[in-house]
């Protein structure tokens, strides 16, 4: 088949150059008669077939290009396309699968782009293959859904600890867990990995909307985000809030950090849609004026609360339980005066120092750097227990900072 075609491109050229080296001769000889310039030189072969290839544009294909073809046959095992003055290229086995979907659809007379395999194989045949093509538009395709920030939907084919395997135009991809929107963020109690590993595995086989995130077609690396897919809707939520605001809504998650409220913005506070809530985090810092060691020992899941908005960054909501209670340390001058001695139950002890409570709101700090002068050679555990009451001097009282230095008092 290849041969067929240089003949006839041989004889074009034959045909061009003795019609150019007519021309040449008979300028030439114009040209001696008139000037002692030299003579051009004589037309070569190579140069005529190249002028013959750049006035027709013709290009022949090479191993790894996509070219178009028609459907002329189909048969079990195989598809033949007429690729025009190429000739006819042919399709099997397992490079007809089509990485968008498959063939079944095809019939005689469909344009297809393939990649060629084989320049020409034992039959004569250009060798071809959908499959690679279909992967080549596949990519292309994934490339720019992800400039565009396209959303689209995508199913879940497994999961694992990291987070769910997606497939996207036959390719396979992934969805880490941070990349979950609130409403499928897997918040287990006590962060047990394998319970968080049950809730993966519950989406697959669902569908999911997604934005690509990041794309490697070298090294077969496809990112995806549920999150991405609805920030805009997200942002237009939150640019309805405003530092400040009160909100109230349910605890939606506790985690050992602090807990999730999801709550509706200000135009959707009516809806019943799940899909219309925001979600913010209040910290374990702002949950009580009290030192917390355990969020779940004030809230638990599906609890009723109100917050204050106090800080919004791009999609993510900050609250505060607290901000709405009165702070105890506002009047904590009022009970207690520095240098006077009071009982204080020890809550909680770390290497820097213990935790004391002298009522359930006002606690201090008796640093480890007292405890050890007063009790040489000891360690502060043998010191103090937790659970138990002593009695301790304010050493210092800070009512805007929250703090307070203890000092203990030592036993009669």
């Amino acid at each position: 088949m290849q041969n067929d075609i240089y003949d006839a491109l041989a004889q074009e050229v034959d045909k061009i150059s003795e019609e150019k080296s007519e021309v040449a001769i008979a300028k030439q000889e114009e040209i001696s008669a008139k000037t002692e310039e030299k003579a051009p030189e004589p037309i070569s072969q190579t140069s005529a077939m190249a002028d013959f290839l750049n006035q027709q544009k013709i290009t022949l294909p090479k191993e790894g290009d996509v070219i178009k073809g028609e459907v002329i046959a189909i048969d079990s095992s195989a598809i033949y396309l007429d690729l025009g003055n190429f000739g006819t290229g042919i399709v099997m086995g397992r490079e007809i699968k089509d990485g968008l979907g498959t063939t079944d659809k095809l019939k005689i007379g469909d344009k297809v782009s393939a990649t060629v395999t084989d320049l020409e194989n034992e039959d004569g045949y250009v060798e071809l293959s959908i499959r690679e093509a279909s992967i080549e538009r596949a990519w292309q395709d994934i490339e720019e859904k992800q400039v565009r920030q396209e959303p689209l939907t995508t199913k879940i084919l497994d999961a694992n600890k990291g987070g769910l395997i997606v497939e996207m135009n036959g390719i396979s991809g992934f969805l880490p867990v941070s990349q979950l929107t609130n409403e499928h963020y897997p918040r287990v109690e006590e962060g047990e990995k394998s319970k968080i590993l049950e809730k993966l595995r519950a989406f697959i086989g669902t569908e999911m909307k997604v934005c690509v995130i990041d794309t490697d077609r070298e090294g077969q690396k496809l990112i995806v985000s549920e999150k991405a897919a609805y920030s805009k809707e997200e942002k237009k939520a939150i640019s309805e809030l405003k530092i400040e605001d009160v909100i109230e809504g349910e605890v939606s998650g506790v985690v050992d950090f602090g807990a999730f409220v999801k709550f509706l913005p200000p135009s959707k506070k009516n809806s019943q849609n799940e899909e219309d809530k925001l979600e913010g985090l209040v910290h374990i810092s702002e949950l009580a004026w009290q030192l917390i060691g355990n969020p779940r020992e004030v809230v638990k899941t599906e609890d009723r609360v109100k917050c204050q908005i106090i800080g919004i960054d791009d999609t993510r909501v900050s609250l505060s339980i607290k901000a709405l209670q009165k702070d105890p340390w506002s009047a904590v001058e009022k009970k207690y005066k520095a240098g006077e001695i009071y009982d204080g139950q020890v809550r909680k002890i770390n290497h820097f120092g213990a935790f004391v409570y002298l009522d359930d709101d006002i606690h201090g700090l008796a640093h480890v750097s007292e405890l050890l002068e007063q009790n040489p050679g000891k360690n502060i555990e043998d010191i103090l227990e937790v659970g138990k009451s002593y009695k301790w001097k304010i050493l210092s009282i800070e009512p805007k900072e929250h703090r307070m230095g203890l000092g203990l008092v030592k036993q009669a």
